[in-house]
């Protein structure tokens, strides 16, 4: 059991950071509240669908296609529906959350509410401590860690990373230097709902399909934000860990745990907001040290 828990606790973490960090950089950079962030997650899991049982394309190709469609999407609704009223938070929120329903609501009517599934992309089984872990929980492990290095080397090494740290630690003094900060957000954007897209790639072959998949990865992800403070890409990544394995030893460890485990989540969220309001690692979108 120990060696489960590990296992899972590693892989929704991971999958948890790489949303939470999307949505962090989101609004460290343009300080968009994205509701519709896991929404895009949801998106792209249908995408591969789509291109597998469709169009007949390998799952190779159909997932980068996807998260790129996914990407070049979240981008023309910023141009359309956010950038027109972002100085705006509230109307912004509420775009975002009008714009997760319509995704929703768009896949309910396309695919009828049903049940679907991708097959794993790799089959069998591996042995790990004496307990069986199939080989595409493995994959999905290996790729969303690789993910998270990618992403970190992303926005630390890269001249784009920098312009985006950079216009999330002042927005004025980064258009002084040259940066056009419209440009960045929309980029920023962008960048962000990739990494969702990317995690709903991952998580296409262990999980169902259904049109309201996006809400318990939504509550997990508001809840890692606020526990590692809204904006720090340092608190997503520990705080994604920490709320990951805690749902899986509710899972795991209790009877029936697999209806608590949205509910441990926010628990913990309302116990910082009490507190530490600003969270482990502050409310700033800081500079990594």
């Amino acid at each position: 059991m120990i060696q489960n828990i590990i296992i899972n606790g590693l892989i929704n973490g991971s999958v948890y950071a790489l949303l939470a960090i999307g949505f962090s950089l989101v609004f460290g950079v343009a300080r968009i509240v994205n509701i519709a962030h896991t929404a895009f997650y949801m998106l792209a899991a249908y995408f591969i669908y789509i291109g597998l049982h469709y169009l007949g394309m390998s799952p190779y190709v159909a997932m980068p296609i996807s998260i790129m469609a996914v990407g070049l999407l979240s981008i023309l609704c910023y141009k359309i529906f956010i950038k027109p009223i972002r100085e705006h938070e509230a109307a912004v929120l509420i775009a975002t959350i009008a714009l997760a329903m319509v995704i929703q609501e768009s896949l309910l009517i396309g695919f009828g509410g049903h049940y679907l599934g991708v097959p794993p992309l790799v089959s069998g089984y591996a042995t790990i401590v004496g307990v069986k872990v199939t080989n595409q929980h493995i994959l999905a492990l290996v790729v969303a860690l690789l993910s998270l290095l990618g992403v970190r080397f992303f926005l630390m090494k890269t001249r784009l990373g920098l312009a985006l740290r950079a216009t999330a630690q002042d927005r004025e003094v980064a258009n002084l230097m040259g940066m056009n900060e419209s440009m960045v957000a929309m980029l920023t954007m962008g960048i962000s709902v990739m990494l969702a897209a990317l995690s709903g790639a991952i998580v296409v072959p262990l999980f169902v399909l259904d049109p309201h998949m996006w809400m318990h990865p939504l509550t997990m992800m508001l809840a890692i934000v606020v526990l590692g403070g809204l904006g720090s890409i340092k608190g997503s990544f520990v705080g994604a860990y920490i709320l990951a394995f805690a749902e899986v030893l509710v899972v795991f460890l209790i009877p029936m745990g697999a209806y608590l485990k949205g509910s441990v989540a926010l628990s913990i969220m309302i116990l910082v907001l009490l507190i530490r309001p600003e969270g482990l690692f502050g409310v700033a979108f800081e500079e990594e040290r």
